[in-house]
């Protein structure tokens, strides 16, 4: 009778452990697609409002991201920050752009 409670209690261990790494990845998989959806958001509209030839500059705030796309300004900083093909201007203060557009891509690194 003691075994059969031993292996109960490990079977059901077991199966919690499997269960929490399901659930953690499931989690990790669902932050990763609002990521890549939201960074693919503000790419787009960064591209489609720098690109134009009636655009006078190539580079936008983080305020004017955040607001056309509905996102906070601290979201909008990260994931510009963590976008490869989205660059940081060295002259001004929270200006985005796109590399190839907006700076060389030879001076940014990106390939």
């Amino acid at each position: 009778m003691p075994d059969e409670v031993w292996t109960g209690v490990i079977v059901g261990a077991a199966g919690g452990a499997v269960a929490g790494l399901v659930l953690w990845l499931v989690g990790r998989l669902n932050q990763y697609e609002i990521d890549w959806r939201e960074s693919r958001r503000i790419y787009t509209w960064l591209d489609k409002v720098t690109s134009t030839s009636e655009s006078t500059s190539k580079w936008r705030s983080t305020r004017a991201i955040a607001s056309y796309t509905n996102l906070p300004e601290d979201r909008v900083r990260d994931l510009c920050s963590r976008h490869s093909r989205i660059v940081l201007s060295t002259k001004e203060k929270e200006m985005w752009g796109i590399a190839g557009l907006a700076r060389d891509e030879n001076a940014t690194g990106v390939v």
